[in-house]
């Protein structure tokens, strides 16, 4: 369906901005560049002190890209690709908050941004086409159009055991780790959680600590990093193949230079297949999920033939047959939810002064005043560490009160699970586009790899609606109903379906949501085909939309 125009109406008050951008992450950065490079009246604002979204919160020790740092950086301007030299082949926290910043200074940006500038509503002002915000500082704003670049890990779940007020030490989750040095060494220390935050805290900081105790609900597969520092010739190298590399990235599934092994897992022997993966797991990087066979994210029997492989790897890595056990997942295969990658994280169990608890044996009852209490036992801590994950994708958007046409609440429209046109927009909501919202391309990829193609849709979007004098648009409710069936259908397909991570939602931990309820919040058809399927909604006049 061509996109439909309908009758244009007289349109009141004139808001404060063309473009008001939400959040000065790795996306909010980049759509005010495009923004600004077309002379638009556009602010960028974020909750947090300065910009650099998970790169300026999350500053817990290990702390890092597990993308290949060449591959994440903005590939927009070749004489930033040219000045900026990436330290080594997975970045940590404080040279990627340093590029941020070098970006945002070279092209002029922060003039244009605003900080502590915590949204508590964005409101739809029907009669005028225009969003009005209401700050928590009493502040308000007006803006013709609203994007989005909320963060997909920016709303941290935190614990709810009772007790956690009581306790009398330093505690904080990862998200939220202090600015000023934390003091570790002699202290106890104690971890909650076992995803892919806390497995690079944990290596890390196990050599530092006196005594550290790590409880896990679940463990999570997890594959060797195998970082290095880059020398100067090889960073050489890199700036003069950054053409191909960005190539690459853009024609394989997940964004990475990574590519699936074209063989069918079947069509090679046991020894070629053992041979693949011994190469893949001492290479650095995704390679051993995104380079492996493909029917390992689709065949039950490739998918576990693969799995004890990598269980295998692990057992000879942790010196305690039991313990070793405790770390293998048994209620999903390897590679069906997003894999942490790691440092000598099973190593840190084999040190005399790290202990593991299972919280399905043994519960976690209370915080108290010193540590917590198990169902077994007391624990005394000078320091605990949430490492609780988030609310992902969708728990930004939760937390600000977004009312479209008639007061519709979008914390309410997505109660059961996002609902949306090609994860950027919503009907109901016009004049919104979601930039790396959920169910985009941004969500299970590279994430700038994703965000670039998010940040280029949606500013030649905006340019078509000023070029043709809209001041309004909104997804068609039947072109929602179909995006949101065609990717829960892809879910099908894939053993993804199964997985207990973030991509699904299936997040036990978040406070109303259904336990066990898969959400649809990412689209896993692959960087290629999204590209496809956006780039003819454009050629086609952006159908699915009605402008005015």
């Amino acid at each position: 369906m061509n996109a439909q125009t309908a009758t244009a109406q007289k349109v009141g008050l004139a808001p404060d901005y063309d473009v008001i951008v939400l959040g000065a992450g790795v996306t909010g950065i980049y759509q005010l560049y495009k923004l600004k490079q077309l002379g638009k009246n556009v602010t960028c604002i974020d909750a947090l002190a300065d910009l650099g979204g998970t790169w300026y919160m999350n500053r817990y020790p290990g702390c890092r890209f597990d993308s290949d740092s060449y591959t994440y950086g903005y590939s927009f301007s070749k004489e930033l690709l040219e000045e900026w030299d990436w330290p080594e082949r997975f970045s940590p926290q404080p040279d990627n908050l340093r590029y941020l910043n070098y970006v945002a200074d070279k092209f002029d940006l922060r003039k244009h941004m605003q900080f502590n500038c915590k949204v508590e509503s964005a409101h739809w002002d029907e009669q005028n086409h225009v969003w009005r915000l209401h700050l928590k500082d009493g502040r308000d704003m007006s803006c013709r159009f609203l994007v989005t670049g909320l963060g997909l890990l920016s709303a941290p779940t935190p614990p709810r055991y009772p007790g956690v007020e009581k306790f009398k030490g330093q505690s904080f989750h990862t998200f939220d780790w202090p600015h000023e040095p934390v003091q570790l060494a002699g202290k106890r220390v104690g971890v909650i959680g076992t995803g892919a935050t806390a497995i690079q805290l944990i290596a890390d900081i196990a050599d530092k600590v006196a005594d550290l105790t790590v409880f896990q609900r679940r463990p999570n597969w997890a594959a060797p990093l195998n970082n290095y520092k880059i020398s100067k010739a090889e960073m050489a190298d890199i700036k003069q193949r950054y053409d191909d590399i960005f190539h690459r990235c853009s024609v394989t599934p997940g964004g990475f230079e990574h590519e699936p092994d074209r063989r069918g897992f079947y069509e090679v022997t046991r020894e070629e297949r053992i041979a693949l993966w011994d190469k893949l797991y001492e290479e650095p990087g995704f390679g051993i999920w995104l380079s492996n066979f493909r029917e390992i994210f689709t065949d039950e029997v490739a998918n576990a033939e693969f799995s004890e492989y990598v269980a295998d790897r692990i057992r000879r890595r942790v010196k305690d047959p039991v313990l070793a056990e405790k770390l293998i997942p048994k209620d999903h295969g390897f590679g069906v939810q997003r894999v942490p990658l790691e440092t000598n994280y099973y190593e840190v169990y084999n040190r005399d002064n790290v202990h593991l608890v299972d919280i399905n044996e043994t519960p976690i009852k209370c915080v108290t005043e010193t540590g917590l209490e198990t169902s077994d036992a007391r624990f005394e801590f000078d320091i605990l560490v949430y490492a609780t994950g988030f609310d992902a994708i969708t728990g930004a958007y939760d937390r600000i009160d977004f009312q479209g046409v008639d007061g519709q609440k979008l914390r309410d429209k997505w109660k059961d699970g996002p609902v949306t046109y090609l994860g950027m927009s919503i009907a109901g909501f016009p004049n919104m586009l979601t930039v790396a919202g959920p169910q985009s391309g941004s969500a299970s990829t590279n994430f700038p790899r994703g965000i670039e193609v998010g940040v280029d849709w949606a500013t030649q979007m905006l340019e078509f609606a000023w070029q043709h004098g809209h001041t309004r648009f909104e997804a068609q409710p039947m072109a929602e109903e179909r995006w949101t069936k065609h990717v829960g259908d892809m879910y099908s397909t894939v053993l993804m379906r199964k997985a207990k991570g973030w991509f699904t939602g299936y997040n036990s931990n978040v406070e109303g949501h259904e336990y066990g309820k898969v959400r649809h919040l990412v689209y896993n058809g692959g960087t290629p085909k999204y590209v496809s399927v956006v780039g003819k909604v454009a050629a086609d006049g952006y159908s699915g939309f009605t402008f005015a």
